[in-house]
């Protein structure tokens, strides 16, 4: 056969399906044009267009894949700051006097506006990660502590409060960045947001600020003040805190020596396994009194003395050593931290948080409560 018959059949094949083609679309009611791909859509159907398709959409989506990985719900706190947290800012005319702060690194007094102070103290004695209502109750707290503490000191003193944990912890702007590195600003921006949400705010009891103690964790009560300390205070009573069994420092055991416990308690452990130990208890469920090999000691003494977490502790032998296992991180006298964090949780304001912890205590104004601390 021939190259120019091999040719005709061919165009004649071809004219054949395209007869049989255009009848089906024609009873079918369509154009064949619709169809057939010479119409303006036909390229949508060719190779080329589809494999530029495909490379657009790689190029599209595989950035976004890389760039938004999995995120753990423990993270979404941070992110959640990271975006949503706008910076207040308190000048220092929002403060209505200055604090006078005995600088541990300096060994100088920095005189410290009282909400710049404030934002410092809850900075460095709450984690910026707990609940915002949590970081409004400790504001106040610390605000409560130093208006009280200055008002009872005498004016001649230059120092009114040292930078320790002799009175509240206090860290500036380069202590905490340096701490806390690239969390500084997300961490700093919710403190201030608390600080500004309470400005000017403290706890009064019969119209006189309180001693507004706190402490980190609780064994699931706090302690009446009297039980810890001399004296027996209205407002520091014991309450259920049972949101302190969520704390990481909930439960604590220390392992100790017998010779070190007999040195630093003055006394002498008999050899036999058993201690013969009396216990009882306070309201708040802490050690009242301990008798061991002979001697009687307060729950707060062994508990200073031997740098337990709590007062709250029981007492196993073993060997040569004695085991202690402690509920609660603290003195447990007024306001729980972990507690407070527990109940915003909850969705309890920081005036429920004050109310509960702080019994039958007010909040009120510094510039009425502390008039003379304003003028000064």
């Amino acid at each position: 056969m021939n190259n120019k018959s091999s040719k005709k059949r061919k165009q004649d094949m071809y004219a054949y399906i395209e007869r049989k083609r255009a009848l089906k679309y024609k009873q079918n009611g369509k154009h064949p044009q619709q169809i057939k791909g010479s119409g303006s859509l036909s390229f949508l159907k060719s190779p080329s267009f589809l494999i530029m398709g495909s490379l657009i959409m790689i190029i599209l989506i595989m950035p976004s894949l890389i760039v938004a990985p999995y995120i753990h719900p423990n993270d979404q706190e941070t992110i959640t700051d990271n975006f949503e947290q706008k910076a207040p800012k308190l000048n220092v005319g929002d403060s209505p006097f200055s604090v006078a702060v005995m600088r541990a690194s300096s060994d100088e007094v920095e005189n410290i506006p009282l909400e710049k102070y404030v934002s410092g103290v809850v900075a460095s004695e709450m984690p910026a990660k707990f609940e915002l209502e949590a970081l409004k109750a400790q504001a106040l707290a610390a605000r409560t502590y130093i208006v009280n503490h200055m008002l009872l000191k005498p004016e001649k003193v230059d120092s009114a409060v040292t930078d320790t944990v002799q009175d509240q912890v206090y860290k500036d702007e380069q202590e905490l960045r340096r701490i806390w590195g690239a969390d500084y600003d997300w961490k700093m921006n919710k403190i201030m947001k608390a600080v500004e949400a309470t400005q000017g705010e403290i706890l009064t009891y019969k119209d006189k600020p309180i001693d507004a103690s706190f402490f980190s964790t609780g064994n699931g009560y706090t302690e009446n003040s009297e039980d810890y300390w001399e004296n027996k205070i209205p407002y520091l009573r014991s309450v259920p805190s049972p949101w302190d069994k969520n704390s990481p420092k909930f439960l604590d055991q220390e392992t100790i020596p017998v010779k070190e416990v007999e040195e630093k308690l003055a006394i002498d452990i008999p050899d036999n396994k058993s201690l013969n130990l009396k216990i009882s208890r306070t309201d708040g469920k802490r050690v009242d009194q301990l008798k061991i090999a002979g001697k009687t000691f307060s729950g707060r003494d062994v508990r200073e003395e031997l740098g337990l977490r709590s007062s709250d502790f029981t007492i196993e032998k073993k060997n040569d050593h004695l085991i202690f296992t402690t509920k609660g991180y603290g003195h447990g006298v007024g306001m729980s931290q972990y507690g407070a964090n527990g109940m915003a949780k909850e969705g309890k304001s920081y005036k429920d948080i004050l109310t509960h912890y702080y019994q039958g205590v007010e909040i009120s104004k510094v510039t009425e409560t502390a008039p003379t601390l304003v003028s000064r």
